[in-house]
């Protein structure tokens, strides 16, 4: 890149208003406005001029910094290898191109060889070729090659005259269309590749703006060019600042979207394991009365409830208010207090090391504190039923995976399980989908759901109810395509057309790395304060003169709230109290030491 009045290296520079500042950007220098004030839109809204002789090229860029300079960004080339790097990076960051001008003559592309090239990357920019009036039956037949939009005389003095009236024209009409700036990050994939709807799901669940585009359609081809992918490694994630991240793990893509990953501490009051409700509650009252606070979650904030498309029973919301929602609010609650929110961060131990309590991450590193809450909730049950491992993630879905839900537009929809979050996503999916069929196992719906849910579920006329039913197998080549059905009660089984799986059944504490450690129950949920005493004495090992708190855990310290902890209500206002509840009792354990 150059500065006006140097020479060029790589034949690319941009062009910038009289008085205006620099600022690099990935490779490019921006444009401000005199005075140093950015134009909003102009900053990121380009004209392109290419041409290989410096003297016509530098002449054009005058001319069209001279009138447009002030709220659009000037670009030179003095090649079209340059000019085309130019627009790849402009693609990638999501930088607008309104206006390319080529020369007809270029050693490496004509300039119609350019602008055809230049057409698969921002097909929306309005094309004029420079030529001379030797070439100008070449341009005129450039017209129907590479849709034309002008063709200019050179030399066009005077610009008032010749060049001005055209280029005004050419962005009255880009303007007059839908070009809009995608500042958010775009995820490019397949419709039927498992990593690219995880990929989707942790950006929705963790709040981060992006823009999915199908690596079938032009526009995804046109960024995995951009981004020099293969289309055969997906997904690509391109960043707002126009970075292409291939096929990247959890970790890396929140490091690159702005999600906290690594704590800012070596040493806490309070450790919160897990972001589901009853982590967060912890977070917001730990944090809002000064305790040292860090919240570590493995893949995203809001647990099961963060995926529920609605909640209806959470005191305070009579209308009700979906998962995401729930959490992001609580999310924020709990950063405005000060509390740290770290994601993608694994948990995998827990030590006593005297008075503090160490956890350990899963690439080795620790943190220590002075207490500890687990809050890892649940995860749903897999079901194991032939070809639904295989499937999964296209087609097959635990959880809501509420990213997909516009894709079930006009198919038919199962749903597996009997309680509300089933129930909820039926509902949702219902808005959308050609039917709906909720499968359960029992042999009604009143068992295991509430009761509002069950009568909204009869009274729509989409969602119907098989009792007595399981999956007992599925199949598909790239996605999934049949459901294997079986009556319980009747025994025979039957195969049916279906594309899209979405299971909630049980739910299986995330409590494996606790063991030996706390004392669980034989399904793994921990065990705390009064069930730890058998006929009134201490627990095994417990070397405190007091018995545990209510929420204590078998380790002095360690707190346990919500779905993790045995014998809970598993409802979304009981985790939030529980995380609440062992707030206080932190502060009481902190205050004997």
């Amino acid at each position: 890149m150059s500065v006006m009045g140097e020479r060029p290296r790589g034949g690319l520079s941009d062009a910038r208003a009289p008085g205006s500042t620099e600022r690099s950007r990935g490779g490019l220098t921006d444009a401000r406005a005199p005075g140093g004030a950015e134009q909003a839109e102009g900053l990121r809204t380009a004209i392109l001029t290419v041409d290989d002789d410096p003297g016509v090229s530098r002449a054009v860029a005058r001319d069209l910094r001279r009138r447009y300079g002030e709220r659009h960004r000037i670009v030179r080339a003095q090649s079209a290898e340059a000019a085309l790097e130019a627009l790849r990076q402009m693609k990638l960051r999501g930088d607008l191109v309104a206006v390319i001008l080529a020369d007809y003559r270029m050693p490496e592309l004509s300039g119609i060889d350019f602008l055809e090239q230049a057409m698969d990357i921002y097909p929306g920019a309005r094309r004029v070729l420079l030529t001379a009036y030797a070439d100008s039956g070449a341009a005129i037949d450039a017209i129907n090659v590479v849709d034309l939009d002008h063709y200019l005389l050179k030399p066009w003095d005077p610009p008032e005259e010749k060049l001005y009236p055209v280029v005004d024209a050419l962005l009255e009409a880009w303007e007059s269309s839908d070009h809009r700036p995608v500042p958010e990050t775009k995820v490019v994939g397949h419709r039927w590749s498992a990593r690219s709807s995880e990929v989707r799901e942790f950006l929705a669940r963790n709040q981060v703006p992006y823009r999915w585009y199908a690596s079938d359609e032009p526009e995804g081809q046109r960024l995995l060019a951009a981004a020099g992918a293969d289309g055969r490694t997906l997904p690509v994630v391109i960043t707002p600042d126009g970075n292409p991240l291939i096929e990247p793990a959890d970790a890396e893509l929140a490091s690159r979207v702005g999600l906290a990953t690594t704590p800012a501490k070596d040493f806490y009051d309070l450790v919160i394991v897990g972001g589901g409700p009853a982590g967060l509650g912890a977070a917001v009252y730990g944090a809002s009365e000064g305790l040292r606070t860090v919240l570590v979650e493995r893949l995203a904030t809001g647990g099961q409830a963060g995926q529920s498309s609605r909640i209806e029973n959470y005191l305070g919301f009579p209308d009700g208010v979906t998962g995401a929602q729930l959490t992001d609010r609580a999310r924020r609650q709990a950063s405005r207090f000060g509390a740290e929110v770290l994601t993608t961060r694994e948990v995998t131990g827990l030590e006593v090391r005297g008075s503090a309590r160490r956890v350990t991450f899963a690439d080795g590193t620790w943190l220590d504190a002075h207490t500890v809450i687990l809050a890892t909730g649940v995860s749903y049950r897999r079901l194991n039923a032939p070809g639904l491992d295989e499937l999964t993630g296209r087609g097959v879905y635990y959880g809501s995976a509420l990213t997909e839900a516009t894709a079930c537009a006009d198919q038919d929809v199962y749903i597996v399980g009997g309680a509300n979050s089933a129930g909820q996503a039926a509902l949702f999916m219902s808005r959308h989908a050609k039917s709906v069929t909720l499968l359960v196992r029992g042999s009604s719906l009143h068992k295991s759901m509430s009761h509002y849910l069950v009568t909204r579920i009869v009274d729509n006329p989409s969602v119907s109810v098989r009792t007595c039913t399981e999956v007992t197998g599925a199949a598909g080549e790239d996605h999934l395509e049949t459901l294997t059905l079986r009556d319980t009660a009747r025994g025979p089984a039957e195969t049916v057309d279906a594309q899209w799986l979405y299971l909630f059944i049980g739910a299986e504490p995330l409590t494996d790395w606790l063991d030996g450690v706390v004392a669980r129950d034989d399904k793994g949920f921990v065990i705390a304060g009064p069930d730890l005493s058998v006929g009134g004495e201490r627990p095994r090992g417990w070397n405190l003169d007091r018995m545990p708190y209510h929420l204590e855990t078998s380790v002095p310290g360690v707190f346990v709230a919500g779905d993790a902890r045995a014998e809970s209500a598993k409802r979304v206002a009981s985790a939030v109290g529980e995380g609440a509840m062992a707030v206080m009792l932190v502060h009481r354990y902190l205050e004997k030491l």
